[in-house]
């Protein structure tokens, strides 16, 4: 019997599981069965019409490029769907489908044909047919990017850029916070909304780790200066992760001209890191003090109402429901990323279309206590605050009061050490949290726990009381 759709598959399946997080990859392509090979089109089975919309929304172009690396550039993908009729299953057939990115009207090559030889987008002939993809997802609007308290001061302020692009005193615009808490969908979303208002201009969204990758095949190529002008001409350039660049002098060196470049002629820049600029290690001070040329706005963990309301987008864009009582505990058992939370909500959808059962609270129960095992934990700032107003017998919103108590200021830096320690946020994020301090002020408190924790062995114990329950 020939298997080679087999062999195909799992081919497949070693490139997928590169690409998408352990939970996703577990959830969405270990259930897949493949079937058939006729030719160039692989027939894979999927257990329900929910599972062949999910893969077709989120992981259509994830799919196409690796049938493509395997069965060449005509490969073709079609699906066997599960169907359930109460009485039996049956199955149907379903062509896949190919999503179109947002194009730019601009002459140039994509960005990733950088990395195939040289080209000079200045003197190539036949250049002016070509276009470059903006690399934008469709999936992550303005409308679907739910405001809260959290992330207003980003939200608005990359709305007003999108609709102004160069021309506001946002230039550049750093977003900044934790993993998982909305860095790329504002990204993307200002990305869009500047496509869709001003569709002359050239927008581009690369991730700092493809323009290093990009720049090193340039330079091996001898290609520098090519590299350097391709992304001179970007109207609109959007860099996410910049903190990859850190310690990466040459590529450093390279964006700092671009950088320069495009300031100087009123081109939109959009920055993204996981730190305040100042807390960024081994980048060049000269990049730093130009980040801090236009805004720097911070994402925070949105609050019980912020999580609600984006669970319930979620669920509106998906056409699925959920009990109430299974909403308001998600929103308030899941606190530390937004990332979280959708994966939690993804295997809930997911368990409830293979299972056939309703989701209930115990099933989320088990779905999140399952979550939390195969997760690197990662604590948010809200939980440490927790912990240690519990210990000092005080509540969130004392510690957050501006008084010079001695106990509730202590708690305070504590609060803030501990979370420097433990959390993944900024010092900024931190300081917003405790009291709407800025990052000068935690850098302070943390400095002050450390110096009494060599000096004062008494402290020293109450602190491993304290991270004991916090790690428990």
């Amino acid at each position: 019997m020939d298997d080679r759709h087999v062999e195909i598959w799992k081919n497949c399946l070693s490139v997928i599981k590169d690409n998408t997080e352990p939970q996703s990859f577990a959830t969405w392509f270990k259930p897949i069965v493949p079937l058939s090979l006729n030719g160039n089109v692989l027939t894979i089975q999927v257990p329900s019409q929910f599972y062949y919309e999910w893969l077709e929304d989120k992981y259509i172009d994830l799919l196409k490029m690796t049938l493509k690396r395997f069965l060449g550039p005509e490969a073709k993908l079609n699906y066997s769907i599960v169907m359930d009729n109460s009485e039996r299953p049956y199955t149907v057939q379903m062509p896949g489908t190919n999503r179109n990115n947002p194009k730019n009207p601009i002459g140039m090559p994509a960005p990733d044909k950088l990395s195939e030889g040289p080209i000079n987008p200045f003197v190539i002939p036949g250049l002016q047919k070509k276009t470059i993809e903006s690399q934008l997802n469709e999936n992550y609007t303005f409308d679907n990017f739910i405001e809260g308290e959290c992330n207003r001061l980003a939200r608005q302020c990359g709305l007003e850029v999108a609709r102004k692009p160069g021309g506001t005193a946002y230039n550049p615009l750093l977003i900044y916070s934790g993993t998982g808490l909305g860095k790329t969908h504002l990204c993307h979303a200002i990305g869009l909304e500047a496509k869709r208002l001003h569709p002359e201009l050239t927008v581009l969204y690369v991730q700092a780790e493809q323009l290093y990758n990009q720049y090193f095949t340039a330079t091996k190529n001898n290609n520098r200066v090519d590299f350097i002008h391709f992304y001179q001409m970007i109207d609109l350039l959007i860099i996410d992760d910049i903190q990859f660049l850190a310690g990466k002098t040459g590529t450093q060196e390279v964006f700092f001209q671009i950088f320069n470049f495009l300031h100087q002629n009123n081109k939109q820049i959009v920055i993204t890191s996981d730190k305040f600029p100042s807390e960024l290690q081994n980048i060049e001070s000269r990049l730093l003090s130009r980040f801090k040329w236009g805004l720097t706005a911070d994402l925070q963990m949105p609050d019980v109402a912020t999580r609600t309301a984006i669970i319930r987008e979620k669920l509106y864009i998906n056409g699925i429901t959920l009990p109430e009582d299974v909403i308001q505990y998600l929103a308030s058992n899941l606190r530390t990323s937004i990332r979280e939370l959708e994966g939690v909500m993804i295997s809930l959808m997911a368990q409830s279309s293979i299972n056939k059962k309703s989701i209930t609270i115990e099933m989320t129960q088990q779905i999140i206590e399952r979550f939390m095992r195969n997760s690197v934990k990662e604590l948010s700032v809200e939980y440490i605050i927790n912990i240690v107003c519990d210990y000092f017998k005080i509540s969130p919103e004392q510690l957050s009061l501006n008084t010079r108590k001695q106990h509730v200021v202590q708690a305070r830096q504590i609060a803030m050490y501990l979370s420097k320690k433990y959390s993944n946020a900024s010092l900024a994020a931190i300081g917003a949290q405790c009291g709407k301090k800025d990052h000068a002020t935690v850098h302070h408190a943390c400095k002050t726990i450390n110096d009494r924790l060599e000096t004062d062995k008494q402290f020293n114990q109450m602190m491993v009381e304290i991270e004991r329950k916090i790690v428990l």
